[in-house]
């Protein structure tokens, strides 16, 4: 008897799996990012009202994020690893010298230090390594502070945000203003390691040069004394050439 075989399934082509793939994975990452930052406000406490305005608010700078997001994808590729071992050393900064094994830079006082990278990855390891030895960690995120192995009272979570005229923030939410503030009066408390990579969220929300002026004033701030530390991670693919520079010079150490 003969058997009737039956049709192969079509197969997407390798152009069309190739796109789709990439597709879904985009669409995954739009999705959990929004799910974090829903359930952030929630678990502040608001009013399903606050809710509501808060992700109509969310959603309206959707196109913003969007076009952030394509020239970042758009930007010139990144060097690769061993790009810089044609070059010739440069003379290191003071106390950029790396540190053995680590990969990651010699830590001195009252220095900003500002990690290029497309996720915090190193700043963070660089935080974590450097909390013990200061009075106070002022962790400056959306994503709230990893474990530090300091007690929790020595660490506050401070996540930036907008806020209208006139409105009050929602408690652990402050503007750069307020981040500053903070700053300073927690400084005063004995030397305090501030950590920030929230700088491609400020400045979607306050524009470029508030952006780069706080970043400004921070290193400054860490500069005038002290042993307080300022540490800094931020994908400059997102920044164009100028920014970035600028961003730079404020900083005393780039790693």
């Amino acid at each position: 008897m003969n058997e009737t075989k039956r049709p192969a399934e079509p197969r997407a082509a390798p152009g069309d799996a190739e796109y789709s793939d990439g597709y879904i994975q985009g669409y995954a990452e739009g999705l959990r990012e929004g799910l974090r930052e829903l359930f952030v406000h929630a678990s502040q406490g608001h009013t399903t009202s606050e809710l509501r305005v808060l992700v109509k608010s969310r959603i309206a700078r959707i196109p913003e994020d969007v076009e952030l997001k394509r020239r970042q994808l758009l930007a010139p590729p990144r060097r690769t690893g061993w790009e810089p071992l044609l070059k010739a050393p440069s003379p290191a900064l003071p106390g950029s010298a790396p540190s053995a094994g680590a990969g990651l830079p010699e830590w001195s006082p009252g220095r900003a230090f500002l990690f290029r990278e497309e996720r915090p990855r190193n700043a963070v390891r660089f935080a974590q390594a450097r909390a013990s030895a200061h009075a106070r960690v002022l962790w400056v995120s959306l994503d709230p502070p990893p474990p530090l192995g300091v007690e929790e009272s020595k660490v506050e979570w401070v996540r930036p945000g907008a806020t209208r005229p006139g409105e009050e923030a929602a408690e652990g939410i402050a503007a750069p203003g307020g981040i500053a503030g903070r700053i300073q009066a927690r400084g005063g408390e004995g030397s305090l390691l501030v950590y920030l990579d929230a700088l491609e969220y400020l400045r979607t929300e306050y524009g470029t040069e508030l952006t780069l002026r706080f970043a400004s004033w921070l290193a400054q701030w860490v500069g005038s004394g002290g042993a307080s530390t300022v540490v800094a991670s931020v994908d400059e693919a997102t920044l164009p050439e100028p920014d970035r520079r600028r961003l730079q010079r404020s900083f005393h150490i780039l790693a």
